[in-house]
């Protein structure tokens, strides 16, 4: 069956029907990825100035749950999702832990308020980017996200490659011999733990129906295990909560882009598979990452690199997505 088959319902006739138009799922994977470049510069930002990374992702996460929360009330669809939720899991067309991928997303957030403004966006790209990427094969090779199975073609493998080459020769000259190792790993963990989460978003929202309410669960697991960390970490350090919070109103978007692209791709994984998303991900990223340093001057140097490894990345996701043509017998 080929891939933007995936996820799709069946016709009168019992044919598949897609969910969605593929280049219409990669253009949101895209979008998304752009998103995300922008969430990690803000949310860096957020937690440098407060000086704490752990008070700073869980204002971004629970502002995003605020949202959400607010959809999923407004959206009957999300709210009959959530009650079939529990029936969903009863009779085995749900595991239990696509539950708990809202674990993944905070661990993400928190990397982004510790690590990104300290490593630089295009460092802690790079290793979100390595772990996501090598996740990305091994989940759509054991069939976590909803399409089931995805063998790893030397099409799919070849884009991968390309990308992750893209990557690593464009952000290779901004590495700093002075960056822990710790904080390269974080991202590193976070990329590879995310391929998980968005198979299993994929598969919450088709079993349920609804990606609003997948985004719903992702952001009350996310918020719930963020101020739990917050907890330990105030009393183990001694630090408390920060007292002084700064006045610009962009600090506190991180929620708002966090609910665009989780649920954004909640719904592409569902046609592109794991890898693919993935792909089209680190291509937003990397577009989302030259927009900012050439809005916002001296956030991270911007060499001739960059664009470079746009295209080469744009190149390995129409290997990986583009059908190869079928030969018809004579």
């Amino acid at each position: 069956m080929a891939e933007r088959q995936q996820g799709g319902g069946t016709d009168a006739a019992g044919a598949v029907r897609p969910l969605m138009p593929l280049w219409l799922a990669v253009v949101i994977a895209f979008v998304c990825g752009a998103l995300m470049a922008t969430q990690s510069r803000v949310n860096g930002e957020l937690g440098t100035r407060l000086g704490d990374g752990f008070s700073a992702s869980v204002l971004s996460f629970g502002s995003g749950l605020v949202i959400v929360t607010v959809i999923l009330l407004l959206m009957p669809s999300g709210r009959r999702g959530l009650r079939r939720i529990a029936p969903a899991v009863r009779e085995g067309r749900l595991p239990v832990w696509p539950l708990f991928g809202g674990l993944s997303g905070a661990f993400f957030v928190l990397t982004q308020s510790i690590a990104s403004v300290a490593v630089g966006i295009s460092v802690f790209t790079i290793a979100f980017v390595g772990g996501l990427t090598a996740s990305g094969l091994l989940v759509d090779r054991l069939g976590l996200g909803p399409g089931g199975r995805r063998p790893i073609t030397t099409r799919r493998a070849l884009g991968a490659a390309l990308a992750v080459a893209a990557v690593v020769w464009s952000v290779s000259a901004h590495i700093r011999v002075d960056i822990p190792v710790w904080l390269l790993l974080l991202p590193l963990i976070a990329g590879f733990v995310n391929a998980i989460q968005q198979g299993g978003n994929g598969r919450l929202g088709a079993a349920v129906g609804s990606g609003v309410t997948s985004t719903f669960v992702n952001f009350v697991m996310g918020t719930a295990g963020l101020v739990i960390a917050l907890v330990i970490h105030a009393a183990v350090a001694g630090t408390g909560l920060p007292t002084a919070y700064p006045g610009d109103w962009w600090l506190y978007t991180g929620g708002v882009l966090g609910v665009a692209f989780i649920f954004g791709l909640a719904t592409a994984v569902r046609v592109t598979g794991v890898l693919i998303l993935g792909l089209c991900t680190v291509a937003g990223q990397l577009t989302g990452a030259l927009v900012l340093d050439l809005a916002l001057p001296g956030v991270a140097p911007l060499d001739w690199t960059t664009p470079a490894a746009i295209l080469v990345v744009v190149l390995g996701v129409a290997i990986a997505t583009i059908p190869a043509r079928r030969r018809t017998p004579r």
